[in-house]
Formats: C-alpha cells, structure tokens, sequence
C-alpha cells in the first residue's frame, strides 16, 4: 500500500505499511521545501515496484534529510545512497539501530539549512519536532498521532508536568499545519489544540 498526498507546492506526504511498524502502521514520510532546501524526513522505503516516490524524489532530488526520533531511522541509509545529501539526527540511537548515515547532530533550538528549526517536545524521548516556517508547518516524529482516529499527544509519566507545557509553548510559533508520522498525518492547528486537551494515547 502507498498514499501519495499533495499538501501545498512544496510540501508532500507518503504513507506506507511497513510490517516493522506492527501495531503503529501505516508510516507516513514527509518531503517538505523551504527556502530552496528540500527536506526528506523518516522516510521509509515504498514497497517493490511502487516508483512514483522515487519518481518525484528524481525529479527534484532531496538536499536534506533528518531522523527526527531514535526509532525512525528507518530506510534513512537507503535514501541517503541514492540522493547523496546532508543528513542530520539525534546524538544517541538504539543498540542495532544505529544508522551507516553520518548525521549532523540534531538538539532542541538547533537552526538547520533554509531556516529549519527543531524544537523541544518536553517527552524526553530524544524526538525534535522541526518547524518550516516558510511551510508554516510542524513535523513530529511521535510526539503526537492519530492511531485511534483523533489527533492525541503520546503519554508520558511527566505528561502533565513537562509535556503539555512544552507543547502548549509552541502554541506560539505561527503554523497552520502539523504532520505526524502514525495514524492520518495532516492535521490543523485547531486539531493540534484540541489534542492538548484530550487524553493522552497509550499504546
């Protein structure tokens, strides 16, 4: 199974079951423009014969890529074999994990290539969100989904205490849209504020 969907110029999503996903498929990858670079973000590989993202990725090859979460490294490696570019990611992986890939480490508050920002989540689970400004766009790793239908922020032990706060923080920041890579992946700002006020999700 692929989905291709277009969001606006510069901005589109792939989602794909991936049998490594278990309980948490479809995975969704995103490639996303800003100022001149274009970012490929947890991408995971499409299934066999399945070219059309590789089509598109051919036609404007990626000058980025990120793994924004210790557990998305997925098919990072493959991608970065094909469209040689800068990659960047977290400090620390897990044992077996670990991507070939050298990254640019990656640390809330880092400013990346074409005004990309990473910014903090509170879950203390190593996950950098990244902000497009020029997309007015939010990508997650985990830190929120929508494996149950609604778009919830992943529970924590210090959900309330350091999560929410951090979340609500970036209430400030001037988007419209966010991205996250289970369940459906594009969400508005209004379903990103009602999700502050929802349950949190456990898995």
């Amino acid at each position: 199974m692929l989905r291709i969907t277009d969001v606006a110029p510069g901005l589109w999503l792939w989602t794909t079951s991936d049998p490594r996903a278990g309980a948490f498929a479809p995975l969704t990858s995103t490639c996303i423009e800003s100022n001149e670079e274009r970012y490929v973000l947890d991408p995971v590989l499409p299934p066999e014969g399945a070219v059309h993202v590789f089509e598109r990725l051919d036609a404007a090859p990626p000058t980025a890529f990120a793994v924004l979460k210790p557990d998305h490294v997925r098919d990072t490696d493959a991608f970065t074999q094909r469209y040689p570019a800068a990659a960047f990611g977290p400090r620390l992986f897990f044992r077996g994990d670990a991507p070939r890939t050298e990254l640019r480490y990656v640390d809330p508050g880092t400013e990346l290539p074409g005004d990309v920002h990473a910014l903090y989540d509170g879950r203390g689970r190593n996950e950098t969100p990244l902000w497009f400004p020029a997309q007015r766009t939010i990508v997650f790793a985990d830190a929120l989904n929508a494996l149950d239908g609604e778009l919830r922020v992943w529970a924590t032990p210090w959900h309330e205490e350091r999560t929410l706060p951090a979340l609500r923080a970036l209430l400030d920041l001037p988007f419209d849209s966010v991205v996250v890579s289970h369940g459906q992946p594009l969400h508005g700002r209004a379903d990103y504020e009602a999700a502050l006020r929802r349950p949190a999700f456990s898995a």
